[in-house]
């Protein structure tokens, strides 16, 4: 099995009751489950309680505790609302009797109107940055401890970064905005379900970077305690998750231990397709 099979395999949740569903735990390394595929598997659930012309356009979730890897998760739907033009879903993802993971997702029903997007920066195409696999390597030369982590978020994707150094180095305060390129390894199946949720698992990928370049900082450094506390995303416009999307985030503010991040998702010819925010814990401890 690929590991594109895999991430399709872990996105497809088993359904035990009308609102209730399974999915398998996934972990980057064996310490807690990825919070993307949280986020991803709790948008599967809902929209497997709304008609299909009704796509979600917005999720806010908070996540309440790590997840462990070595059991599943179940997700419990609440059909809030299903109205004439919108439809709101409620669910938990819940582990030893526990909420770890709640979010609310609003459904739309799909109509025309006023339209207008902020421009796509500019950027090198992905051709012209190094391969996913330089790149990768140059992490681990300068975070050792990361290889031990063993991403599984990171083995179904290819990613290649906008500017290696020092966006995702570290080690020199900067006021870039991080961005990189990302898709599939793989072909996805036409469903345009799928490519919602490979995207809502890929935008937990780097956001909380954002916040940590204008100071020098990475998520990789062993003396912060780094976490994703919530995170919002917006559906613009159709895609596919497995063609190359252009992944720009920047950081507003920092205050209190708590990064504010936001990302913009382009397609390559410029379309805005959508956008994430997200808060994180980023607590500098001594060692």
């Amino acid at each position: 099995m690929t590991d594109v099979e895999t991430l399709l395999t872990i996105l497809d949740l088993e359904q035990l009751e009308i609102n209730l569903f399974r999915g398998r735990s996934g972990s980057p390394g064996g310490g807690r489950v990825f919070g993307g595929q949280v986020v991803a598997q709790a948008l599967v659930a809902a929209e497997r309680t709304v008609e299909r012309d009704r796509p979600p356009h917005s999720l806010h979730g908070y996540f309440l505790l790590g997840g462990d890897p070595n059991i599943p998760i179940v997700y419990e739907v609440d059909r809030i609302r299903d109205g004439k033009s919108f439809t709101t879903r409620r669910v938990v993802a819940i582990q030893h009797g526990k909420a770890i993971f709640s979010m609310a997702v609003s459904f739309q029903l799909e109509e025309e109107g006023i339209t207008h997007q902020a421009p796509m920066p500019e950027v090198p195409p992905p051709e012209d940055l190094p391969s996913d696999a330089a790149w990768r390597q140059k992490l681990l030369e300068r975070f050792p401890a990361a290889a031990a982590r063993d991403w599984m978020a990171l083995r179904p994707l290819e990613v290649k970064p906008v500017g290696i150094s020092p966006t995702f180095l570290a080690g020199q305060a900067s006021d870039a905005r991080p961005g990189i390129w990302v898709r599939t390894r793989g072909p996805l199946p036409d469903d345009p379900a799928i490519h919602r949720a490979v995207l809502t698992y890929a935008s937990d990928l780097s956001l909380l970077q954002a916040a940590l370049v204008p100071h020098g900082r990475s998520v990789f450094d062993p003396d912060l305690q780094v976490a994703s506390l919530d995170h919002a995303l917006w559906f613009h416009r159709p895609f596919r998750a497995d063609e190359w999307l252009l992944y720009i985030q920047d950081s507003p503010s920092a205050q209190a231990s708590r990064g504010f991040c936001r990302g913009a998702l382009y397609t390559r010819d410029g379309r805005l397709v959508a956008s994430a925010v997200q808060e994180g814990l980023m607590r500098v401890r001594d060692l």
